[in-house]
């Protein structure tokens, strides 16, 4: 099958052990079961991609008319969490009812994992952008402001992308070239060196890497 990715859920962090007695630190992914609800083409939609679902129970009262008639259409039943990959062959017999599992992926390749931050709420410049502050005399009355915010001879304006206080986290980032270090395929499991973003118990999009950098 041509789909080089798979939905799953980020379950947390552990550590395992090398051959050589390293403690390698891992982050515990389950990695599916998927299946493939909607299959796109060149020729209908313009590329070539199929769209998982990642196979977990939902109440049937909590999916609306649009997606019970999309899920029906595909035969599948309903699921939560949907997600579109790229296919790079076009000539790929994907279709709707297919299983992605988690044995589609290899010990030692690289993947990239997509997730959405964790939410920090709002922040100011020193823990958002990580700002110096001002001195911590006494009388300073300057201690974690932003400071200067722009010229004033040239431009005579604010910069535009000038960093401010705000809104920190809940954004969608991806950890790129992570090697995968086991997989345990009567779980759905599928561990990875290093970090993944987001919370634990957070959806996450796991896709093997083209070329690793």
């Amino acid at each position: 099958m041509g789909v080089t990715g798979i939905l799953g859920i980020k379950l947390g962090m552990t550590q395992v052990f090398a051959d050589d007695g390293t403690a390698v630190p891992c982050t515990v992914l389950q990695a599916g079961p998927c299946v493939v609800v909607q299959r796109r083409t060149k020729d209908r939609d313009g590329y070539d991609a199929v769209q998982l679902g990642l196979v977990e129970f939902i109440k049937p009262q909590r999916v609306n008319k649009a997606l019970t008639g999309h899920f029906k259409k595909a035969g599948v039943a309903p699921m939560r969490y949907l997600s579109e990959l790229r296919l790079e062959d076009s000539k790929d017999e994907t279709k709707p009812g297919d299983r992605v599992l988690v044995d589609g992926f290899k010990v030692g390749e690289f993947v990239d994992v997509t997730g959405v931050s964790k939410g920090k709420g709002f922040a100011g410049g020193v823990k958002r952008w990580h700002y110096r502050g001002g001195d911590n005399t006494h009388g300073s009355m300057f201690h974690r402001a932003p400071g200067g915010i722009g010229a004033s001879s040239f431009p005579s304006r604010v910069w535009p992308g000038q960093h401010f206080p705000g809104h920190m986290g809940n954004e969608r980032k991806t950890s790129k070239n992570l090697r995968v270090v086991r997989i345990d395929t009567d779980e759905n499991l599928l561990l990875v060196r290093g970090a993944v973003p987001g919370p634990a118990g957070s959806y996450i999009l796991i896709r093997k890497t083209k070329a690793a950098r």
